[in-house]
């Protein structure tokens, strides 16, 4: 009776440690941090990428940019240099999802405030009708906070490139002419070197959650 209790308590602690093992095991892989990807154009479905760069698999990036925000400001890529940010082409008359994809975008706004690593940039479609006088308007009904902000206005045809070409966000093709018309839903997430990292429905409030999850993954790429 004595030996089978002592083979009993052998087994018990040899099973004890194979468990804390497989706990250990399971739990690290779990845990594992996973880097986002790199969006290269390649990856991305054909409706959302200019012909002239389908089959571009790396070394994409969002390309230089000189444009006007609502302060009358010129913003550029330096701008934003060594920053995470997030993108989106919007207009301020817009009745559908502007006003949707606007509060959320207030949302992230009052989530990465204090965030010195984490900006926010939105792109007016029709920049005709949003000049610096209007997006200033809108700013402050919106509660835009500026050094977190740029709701930016600028060249038609410039504009719509970046869209196409660089932040890869729009399902149809254009010249940027006066009859050519963007109306997308999408936030991009792009990273401190002007790689895009992530895609997001900017209607969607889940969508935003896994966005700001991205973003706290993406930081945590700069602490390795």
């Amino acid at each position: 009776m004595l030996s089978f209790f002592k083979d009993y308590k052998i087994f018990a602690i040899v099973f004890g440690i194979i468990s804390i093992i497989i706990v250990s095991i399971i739990y690290n892989t779990l845990n594992v941090y996973r880097p986002l990807p790199i969006y290269q154009p390649a990856m991305v479905s054909t409706e959302l990428v200019d012909s002239t760069i389908q089959h571009q698999k790396k070394y994409h990036k969002i390309a230089d940019f000189a444009l006007i925000n609502q302060d009358g400001k010129t913003i550029t890529q330096n701008n934003y240099k060594d920053k995470i940010y997030v993108a989106d082409f919007f207009f301020t008359t817009c009745q559908t999802i502007c006003p949707i994809m606007t509060n959320h975008m207030v949302e992230i706004q009052k989530e990465i405030l204090n965030d010195d690593e984490v900006m926010l940039l939105s792109h007016s479609v029709t920049p005709e009708i949003d000049t610096v006088a209007q997006l200033k308007r809108y700013a402050i009904e919106k509660g835009v906070i500026d050094r977190k902000w740029n709701l930016v206005t600028g060249n038609k045809k410039d504009i719509y490139k970046l869209a196409r070409k660089s932040y890869l966000a729009v399902k149809d093709n254009g010249d940027g002419g006066p009859f050519d018309m963007i109306h997308t839903e999408n936030f991009m997430l792009i990273d401190k070197i002007r790689q895009i990292r992530g895609f997001y429905d900017g209607t969607n409030s889940e969508e935003i959650e896994r966005l700001l999850n991205d973003i706290a993954i993406l930081k945590e790429e700069y602490k390795n």
